[in-house]
């Protein structure tokens, strides 16, 4: 006997973008422009012919989390930020790598600290890459950078990289506000929190140094 299974289909809500250049130039260079993005969910065909087994099967499958077409999280919704994840994921290596230079350079008692940093940095990139796979299902491809990094006198650079952890920190919560997939919100404000301790451990290392 024939069964014909009800096609599902993904209403898709067109999002307004957020004008980002009004944004300071850390988030200007995370998310320099967004557009609205609306992916299709293909329809699937009448099953031909199974039986009461098999079909019972398949409405069993039908129900799991992981078998819907547009989950309630990293899914479509998520994709309008793909361009902001992908910011994030090249500042947050660009800051890895200025971490690891800036621990060689700092004064004994600091480096322990800094090189945490470094190695916190360096956890916070593979879970931007793990958010980017679930939305996207394909790894992102950091880009490699040969640029020279200059740390500059001691007290300026730890001036400087606390107002760049304070903005970051903002930035993920405009990120959070900007989505209304509630994992990402988890995962941006997680990561804002993050960045504004490190903002609070410079300034204690400010606060010996000056």
């Amino acid at each position: 006997m024939e069964q014909n299974l009800n096609t599902e289909q993904t209403q898709n809500q067109a999002a307004m973008p957020y004008d980002y250049r009004q944004y300071d130039q850390i988030w200007q260079r995370v998310a320099p422009s967004l557009e609205p993005f609306a992916p299709s969910v293909p329809a699937n065909g009448a099953a031909q012919g199974p039986g009461p087994v098999e079909a019972e099967l398949r409405r069993a499958e039908g129900n799991l989390p992981g078998a819907e077409k547009d989950p309630c999280c990293m899914g479509s919704e998520a994709m309008d930020m793909l361009e902001v994840i992908t910011g994030f994921i090249e500042e947050t290596l660009a800051d890895c790598r200025y971490y690891q230079i800036f621990a060689r350079q700092a004064p004994s008692w600091a480096r322990n600290t800094l090189m945490c940093i470094a190695r916190e940095k360096k956890k916070q990139v593979q879970t931007l890459q793990a958010v980017y796979y679930l939305i996207t299902g394909s790894c992102y491809q950091t880009s490699i950078s040969c640029d020279r990094i200059y740390v500059g006198p001691w007290c300026q650079a730890l001036r400087e990289r606390y107002h760049t952890e304070a903005c970051t920190g903002f930035n993920y919560i405009r990120a959070a506000g900007g989505t209304p997939d509630p994992c990402l919100v988890k995962i941006f404000t997680g990561l804002s929190k993050d960045s504004y301790h490190y903002a609070d451990q410079l300034m204690e290392m400010l606060s010996r140094s000056v």
